[in-house]
């Protein structure tokens, strides 16, 4: 598989897993079981038709474009600014959904805070809300040397989340990236992102974080029960419960059902798990049916594919 086929996997993976989990969004896992989530559906929490994404894909969508012109948190804080008050990169002109973190970081963005400073650091700001809209940024440096990749992660993550542990959050889910991007198969890169992880954050303030990863850490995570994974908006169980749904699934479909239906954060454990199950699987494996639903397609296309370009140019 190429790699430009697992990049738009992943890209197209994580707007897709979005979308399935939008209209189930807050609804807990007993009622997943009840009625569990099997296609692209609509309205339901956000009343939104089917195939409308969140602002995990909207971040997402604007870093993307962002990187297309290289590594600038001043770029990526414009277009964050303008998402949130201009509607850029929506589904239909509405914003909706901004975790307070996320929120609260952009208006600080807009009363002129540096990029780099903008993000809450408190022990209380570990939400989810940097998690979902890193995957560009690993993606485009999955190739440079794993500190060089942990410092772009951990940079981009402090827009809106400057504690250690959402940075080392997604400097993890980064090298997970990386390593299934090279071709390593999901226990591989797993394996391959704890060792990673554990070497290059042994010093403070991220080696008095290691604790919260203990149980990614220990590399047993994929023997877990379900009842052990916990799907709200706290990014280690976000980062738990993708890598877990990722592990214990053999295709992107069954991977990113599993992952909206453990229910709670179902847009955000969606977009996660589909950005890591589309890198893996490429995007021949994304259901045609989903891709083909999903609001503004041909603009989101246009745009991956602009960023494509760039990131082969980069590689060079």
């Amino acid at each position: 598989m190429t790699i430009d086929e697992r990049v738009l996997g992943g890209l197209w993976g994580a707007v897709v897993g979005d979308a399935l989990g939008v209209p189930v969004e807050f609804k807990g896992r007993e009622a997943r079981r009840r009625d569990p989530v099997t296609g692209m559906r609509g309205y339901g929490t956000f009343n939104v038709p089917p195939g409308t994404w969140s602002d995990d894909s909207s971040l997402l969508l604007c870093t993307v474009e962002a990187l297309i012109d290289g590594f600038d948190l001043k770029r990526i804080a414009d277009l964050f600014t303008r998402w949130f008050y201009k509607a850029h990169w929506t589904p239909e002109g509405l914003v909706f959904d901004v975790g307070n973190a996320t929120r609260e970081s952009i208006e600080r963005l807009a009363r002129g805070t540096s990029p780099e400073q903008a993000g809450a650091a408190d022990e209380r700001s570990n939400g989810n809300g940097s998690l979902m809209r890193i995957l560009p940024v690993a993606l485009r440096f999955a190739q440079s040397p794993p500190d060089e990749l942990l410092e772009y992660l951990h940079f981009a993550s402090c827009l809106t989340h400057r504690h250690p542990r959402s940075q080392m959050a997604c400097g993890f889910y980064g090298l997970m990236v990386a390593g299934l991007l090279e071709g390593k198969n999901p226990a591989d890169a797993y394996r391959h992102a704890v060792h990673s992880l554990a070497t290059l954050c042994n010093e403070s303030p991220y080696k008095n974080e290691l604790s919260h990863f203990d149980r990614i850490l220990n590399g047993n995570l994929a023997e877990l029960d379900e009842s052990d994974i916990r799907s709200g908006g706290y990014v280690i169980d976000t980062l738990e419960a993708s890598i877990w749904c990722l592990l214990t699934t053999s295709s992107f479909t069954e991977a990113v059902l599993k992952a909206v239906n453990l229910g709670d954060d179902t847009d955000t454990t969606g977009c996660v798990t589909g950005g890591l199950a589309g890198i893996w699987y490429g995007l021949s494996a994304v259901r045609e049916d989903w891709l083909s639903a999903i609001a503004r397609r041909g603009d989101i296309g246009e745009l991956f594919a602009r960023y494509l370009h760039s990131c082969n140019e980069n590689r060079g």
